[in-house]
């Protein structure tokens, strides 16, 4: 094993072991803080969960209602005229509601077109520059307690789509240009 190998598997066990050292320098009961931020990592996690299952159920739904591919078929020419490649769709309508479909759909079209094609290069950086909108808004909103979104989910789907706007251009000036 060379030195930054092993400098990278111990990174987390000495930031543990620096955190603990500095609680007991200044008195705190190290123990009991971590049994109470777990206690209150479950109350959190229970807050979450109803939201989650809503979410992952009508992501199901969407799938097996066949309401994902009519989408696609809408919404093909106007994103080839806005650069993005129509066989992204599936991706741009699933990403912002979840992230494990898109890697799902990522992969096939990375699979499908390779994965230095231009649509395989574009599912993979509007993967990594876009977000799980809909999921971080009931994971947060829920964590918080929001029932009233105002305006995050319109300004949040505004980003998602500057996102897969940008990441198309990137592509294609970086690579293609």
């Amino acid at each position: 094993m060379s030195g930054v190998e092993l400098m990278l598997n111990m990174m987390v066990p000495f930031i543990i072991a620096v955190v603990a050292l500095y609680g007991m320098l200044r008195r705190v009961d190290v123990y009991d803080a971590l049994v109470c931020g777990a206690g209150d990592g479950l109350g959190v996690l229970i807050r979450i969960v109803p939201p989650l299952i809503g979410l992952l159920t009508a992501v199901y739904m969407l799938r097996a209602s066949g309401a994902l591919e009519l989408a696609a078929g809408l919404l093909g020419p106007i994103l080839e005229r806005l650069g993005i490649p129509a066989e992204t769709i599936a991706l741009l309508l699933v990403r912002p509601v979840s992230g494990s479909a898109a890697l799902g759909v990522g992969a096939d079209l990375i699979q499908t077109y390779g994965p230095d094609s231009l649509v395989g290069r574009t599912a993979a950086v509007m993967l990594g520059s876009t977000e799980t909108t809909f999921y971080t808004i009931a994971v947060y909103f829920g964590a918080a307690g929001i029932v009233k979104t105002r305006y995050a989910v319109p300004a949040a789907l505004c980003a998602d789509l500057a996102g897969f706007i940008g990441a198309s251009w990137a592509v294609r000036v970086l690579f293609y240009g």
